[in-house]
């Protein structure tokens, strides 16, 4: 019999997870799990109120975990991710979605991670331990604890760049998703779905470290697939996503996001 046991705060959540548990904050992973009957879990753990403040503090913008799509789209601070939550899915779900829970989505969700890996972000969790969104997605299967918040360092406008490549519009799921950020001449390329996890296209880092011009952003997308490792899924072949991530790419950064 599946229980929710309902807890005052992240912290005294994150101490009764165990090995058979599942928090829920939005519940867009959740209840899906739950609705097709998966057997790995017999408890649910929740906070009677998430944290879903936004805000810029010294050390750039900090995102409580709980807070939604939504509530990102409706703050100016949030400004460089609203290209990016304004494509997760429909209004209903952005109502739902938490920039925690996106997190933990498996492929071919989570495009706001792909975004925060290519923006260099951290994550901090319950116990105050702040991690790099790469080394937090590397040991994320093995992890013990819950997410608090996300920090984003300042980035100048018009250095952050994001496209989402679905075969239904607006709110289709990602055949596959490409975020570009350049700070202080060191360029960032992450590919969403292109991958068990997303993943920095770090030979078209290194081309679009030497400029941005035409030649370089050619020497990017020539490289671009070096380290990826597609799947075929009922959305597009391996094939097709290798064939198609230098077009998209080329169209972002020559575009300017405009695809």
């Amino acid at each position: 019999m599946l229980s929710v046991e309902t807890y005052q705060t992240i912290t005294e959540a994150a101490g009764a997870l165990g090995d058979r548990s599942r928090y829920i904050a939005g519940g867009t992973l959740v209840m899906r799990a739950v609705t097709y009957g998966d057997q790995s879990f017999d408890r649910i753990v929740r906070v009677r109120q998430t944290d879903r403040n936004i805000g810029n503090d010294a050390a750039g913008l900090r995102i409580g975990a709980g807070a939604t799509m939504s509530d990102i789209l409706a703050s100016g601070d949030a400004e460089v991710l609203h290209p990016v939550a304004r494509l997760v899915g429909g209004p209903a779900l952005r109502n739902m979605a938490t920039i925690g829970g996106n997190l933990f989505a498996p492929n071919p969700y989570g495009d706001i991670t792909v975004a925060l890996l290519a923006l260099d972000a951290q994550v901090v969790m319950a116990n105050g331990q702040s991690l790099p969104v790469e080394s937090f997605l590397s040991g994320r299967d093995q992890l013990r604890g819950l997410v608090a918040a996300v920090t984003v360092p300042r980035i100048e406008p018009g250095s952050f760049l994001f496209s989402k490549v679905s075969r239904v519009k607006p709110k289709g799921v990602s055949v596959m998703s490409i975020a570009v950020s350049s700070r202080r001449g060191d360029p960032r390329v992450v590919f969403g779905n292109m991958g068990p996890l997303p993943t920095r296209a770090r030979a078209a880092e290194r081309a679009l470290a030497q400029g941005s011009d035409a030649n370089a952003i050619a020497a990017a997308c020539a490289v671009c697939t070096e380290g990826l490792a597609p799947v075929d899924d009922a959305l597009a072949s391996s094939w097709y996503r290798r064939e198609v991530a230098p077009v998209h790419l080329r169209r972002l950064l020559q575009n300017g996001g405009r695809v």
